[in-house]
């Protein structure tokens, strides 16, 4: 059953925080059949007493993997409990030591894994983050990036300022204040929209940059991408960031942004797998916004959980180290991977999966692969 996350997170209470919306309308009866029937192919090791895995992070791909996880139970008897407390607070936990894996929309930087042991990124779906917006009667809306940019930073405050006039010339933009909304909690889903904006603004770059927290000056803030999607479906005239998902199982309208190539896009599976067609380094950690690939959505990204190279730690067990590589290799399957459009997300690049499959091999118990 799948419960709200209260209280503190500990290695034996992580329970999914899933009060979000579409859930029940879109989780197909039959995929866990499904997975049931197919993951006996799919080379995976099983403990016969089965395990409990607990992790934490981004809510990004919380619909993914709460459609996904579920399934995975039916396929053993292994069961994996996950909260969505967003990619700081997975990561967090993960350096703590009292979760399995962590759940992020940003791969660790270069300094963050300086202060951790070993960790291996593993990706398990792409997706987009959309510019939803609530302005009554405006069922279509065009943004570029410095848009955008200069929306966040304060500079652009009302909704018929020539320059969104000029990108929606047949739209009659009201004369309203727009009404910001961004993420009061260390979010991915902030990483990569702050990761665009400083790619396609010098001034955003210069004075805000990128990173899970970023001082927003102005807007009104909520916590997780529920609350974001919440604020604008719920306030005229506001404009937030979020994960694809909450905006098309809430039905919240959703800009279309200019990419780098000049291209109105809208988010689609189709135009975020464009914005991965370029080079994917072995450990699985790239930017894919503003991409430059015909098509491509310029908000795009993939989302990775993340687990420490040797899982010998906090007490766990050989039988909890193979549990977790055997849970993401169900998660990078093809019988997997194909679902991710069924809940709004793009499925992996085949490069994608078989580094990640390589990566995994490299996993330790005291020093020993677990892998074979």
């Amino acid at each position: 059953m799948i419960k709200s996350l209260r209280g503190q997170i500990t290695k034996k209470n992580i329970q999914l925080n899933i009060k979000f919306y579409s859930m029940k309308k879109i989780y197909l009866p039959l995929i866990a059949g499904m997975f049931a029937a197919v993951f006996s192919a799919c080379g995976g090791q099983k403990s016969n007493e089965g395990v409990e895995l607990t992790g934490a992070g981004a809510t990004f791909p919380l619909p993914f993997y709460t459609m996904s996880f579920d399934s995975y139970s039916t396929t053993g008897n292994n069961k994996v409990s996950y909260g969505g407390i967003g990619s700081g607070g997975g990561v967090r936990n993960l350096k703590d030591g009292i979760v399995d894996f962590a759940g992020s929309d940003a791969f660790l930087t270069d300094k963050e894994m300086s202060e951790m042991k070993p960790v291996v990124h593993v990706p398990t779906c792409m997706g987009a983050v959309v510019l939803a917006y609530n302005l009554p009667d405006v069922v279509a809306l065009n943004l570029s990036g410095d848009v955008i940019a200069d929306i966040y930073a304060g500079k652009i405050t009302d909704w018929n300022d020539e320059r969104l006039q000029k990108l929606n010339p047949d739209v009659k933009l009201p004369a309203k204040k727009i009404i910001p909304a961004y993420r009061s909690d260390g979010s991915g889903t902030t990483f990569v929209f702050t990761d665009y904006l400083s790619k396609v603004s010098e001034d955003w770059k210069n004075n805000y940059g990128c990173g899970k927290t970023v001082d927003f000056k102005v807007g009104q803030a909520a916590k997780g991408n529920p609350g974001v999607a919440g604020i604008v479906r719920q306030t005229p005239y506001s404009i937030g960031y979020i994960g694809s998902e909450y905006a098309f199982a809430q039905k919240i309208p959703y800009a279309s942004v200019t990419n780098v190539r000049g291209e109105l896009v809208t988010p689609s599976t189709e135009s975020i797998s464009a914005a991965a067609a370029g080079e994917i380094p072995q450990d699985t950690r790239c930017s894919i916004t503003n991409a430059d690939a015909a098509g491509a959505y310029p908000i795009s990204c993939f989302t990775w959980l993340i687990i420490y190279k040797e899982q010998n730690y906090s007490d766990r067990t050989i039988e909890q180290a193979k549990a977790t590589l055997d849970m993401l290799q169900y998660m990078l399957s093809a019988e997997v991977q194909k679902t991710t459009e069924t809940v709004h997300y793009a499925p992996l690049p085949k490069s994608a999966v078989e580094k990640s499959l390589q990566n995994l091999k490299e996993v330790t118990f005291d020093g020993q692969a677990i892998l074979k």
